[in-house]
């Protein structure tokens, strides 16, 4: 009856090794699958964020060529505002010589 008992936790304990066993290999496999994923995820995370950081270096370089350019923008149209002025005058002060003008 000993020798039974002592059989039978042998054979539990086997069958209880042989679980853990096939158990632990494939979580070994899962633990290599994931971390492969993870690597990749992070080199795909690296890259985009590389890429980013030139979008935005791009981007401020273009805002600073935006910002010189509205400053060219701002200083043509006070010009373009001095010489309507100007060209206004000169219409007011010739606007008597329309009567001797011949207007088609």
């Amino acid at each position: 009856m000993v020798l039974a008992a002592f059989l039978a936790g042998l054979a539990l304990t086997a069958v209880a090794a042989a679980v853990c066993a096939v158990r632990g290999v494939r979580l070994w496999h899962q633990a290599r699958a994931t971390g492969r994923e993870f690597t990749a995820e992070l080199a795909t995370f690296e890259e985009r964020s590389a890429r980013t950081e030139e979008l935005l270096a791009a981007s401020e370089e273009s805002r600073d060529e935006l910002e010189a350019a509205l400053e060219r923008l701002r200083v043509s149209r006070a010009r373009l505002r001095v010489l309507l002025q100007a060209l206004e005058r000169a219409q007011a002060r010739t606007r008597w010589l329309r009567a001797f003008l011949p207007v088609p």
